[in-house]
């Protein structure tokens, strides 16, 4: 397909930012993107409450490395398979996008892009997946102003964040910083509907 080519392109022809830091814990993620009924999506898992970070949240399919792990992206793909019983023989990685930091917990979290088919029979973790949300990547449009938002309340308190709400979720922390690169890098090839490219 020339747009998913394209993204692979982009993502590609760039190097990512990375972050060193020692004390840090690292991490992986996988961005699952898919096309649903000719719409771009992405899929996020809602965090349990059962586990030891981030807990309720809505995040990508990832975790820490693991001194097994051959690779980052080794990682993100045993973590995806792990959460939501993605395998990685289904997975197209199309590239990475810059490093991110969690405030709180310590992590730095390396993302990668990658291509999934539709319709997926996932296999939820229940034990770390409260559910899985499909979310149009126009949501995070900066032309799109009606999904977002700056202030977040968590766990008792107001963050000053940028976040993206639909349909009743969230998005916010490290996972929105995420989805605004990603669309810093790529967003300008997923027009809005009616928009003309």
């Amino acid at each position: 397909m020339e747009i998913i080519a394209l993204i692979k392109d982009v993502l590609n022809s760039r190097t990512p930012r990375y972050i060193q830091q020692p004390s840090y814990i690292h991490a992986a993620v996988l961005i699952p993107l898919f096309i649903e009924n000719g719409t771009f999506k992405i899929l996020f898992t809602r965090r349990t409450n059962k586990v030891e970070h981030h807990k309720g949240q809505v995040s990508f399919p990832g975790g820490a490395v693991d001194k097994k792990d051959s690779s980052l992206e080794a990682t993100a793909f045993r973590e995806a398979y792990e959460e939501v019983g993605l395998l990685e023989e289904d997975v197209e990685i199309l590239g990475r996008i810059d490093d991110t930091l969690t405030i709180v917990s310590d992590f730095i979290v390396h993302p990668f892009v990658g291509f999934v088919p539709y319709p997926y029979d996932y296999t939820i973790n229940t034990a770390e997946v409260d559910k899985l949300i499909k979310v149009p990547v126009t949501v995070f449009d900066s032309r799109n102003p009606e999904y977002q938002r700056d202030l977040v309340k968590y766990d008792g308190m107001t963050i000053r964040s940028i976040a993206y709400e639909y349909n009743g979720d969230v998005i916010w922390g490290a996972t929105a910083r995420m989805m605004e690169n990603f669309m810093d890098i790529i967003g300008h090839e997923f027009p809005l509907p009616g928009a003309k490219k």
